[in-house]
């Protein structure tokens, strides 16, 4: 494939090349070099992760899962039982439980940044993974239409062929007749 990027944006993208973005000029420039353009982007993600992202993330996964919840749910029942049945007069938190709500408190205060941090690097995240999806999109459509191309012109030439072939048919059969006609007439 002798071409120039150039000629594949107008071609295939319908586009003049100083009105490419880097991402297509990338992706025309891998479709010459017939480079794939696919990589690991959790690799990627993960390479520039600092010890408070990996931290903020590994709260948020346990923060958001059943066996968290469940396991709050049991300390908080153990929590209560303990403070209202087995402790009743020597209670350290008596109803209404004003220990407890300053605990949940700051959980709460500590635990929904954290999140919202980990919600931030993911939303970053699904934006690097649309944009490189956007690439090897990009980079199948190209190389389907050059397939196509590439079958258009087989196509062609095989019609090209066949009609010369049967030019060489016609007049062979019409030599043939010829020679046919001159037999049954009597010289």
């Amino acid at each position: 494939m002798n071409k120039t990027i150039e000629e594949l944006a107008k071609r295939w993208l319908k586009r003049r090349p100083d009105g490419l973005g880097q991402v297509e000029s990338q992706v025309l420039q891998s479709t010459l070099e017939r480079t794939t353009i696919s990589k690991d982007t959790n690799k990627a993600v993960a390479f520039h992760q600092t010890f408070g992202d990996r931290l903020a993330d590994t709260i948020a996964r346990i923060g958001g899962s059943w066996s968290f919840i469940l396991a709050f749910i049991a300390f908080l029942i153990l929590w209560t039982s303990g403070n209202v049945w087995l402790l009743s007069r020597d209670a350290f938190d008596p109803y209404p439980f004003i220990f407890l709500n300053l605990i949940l408190s700051m959980i709460a205060a500590l635990q929904a940044p954290v999140i919202m941090m980990a919600q931030n690097r993911q939303a970053e995240r699904d934006r690097i993974d649309a944009a490189h999806d956007y690439e090897v999109n990009l980079k199948a459509e190209i190389e389907i239409m050059a397939l196509h191309e590439k079958l258009d012109e087989l196509r062609h030439s095989q019609i090209v062929g066949m009609r010369g072939e049967i030019a060489q048919l016609a007049e062979q059969v019409k030599r043939i007749d010829e020679i046919l006609s001159k037999q049954r007439t009597p010289s």
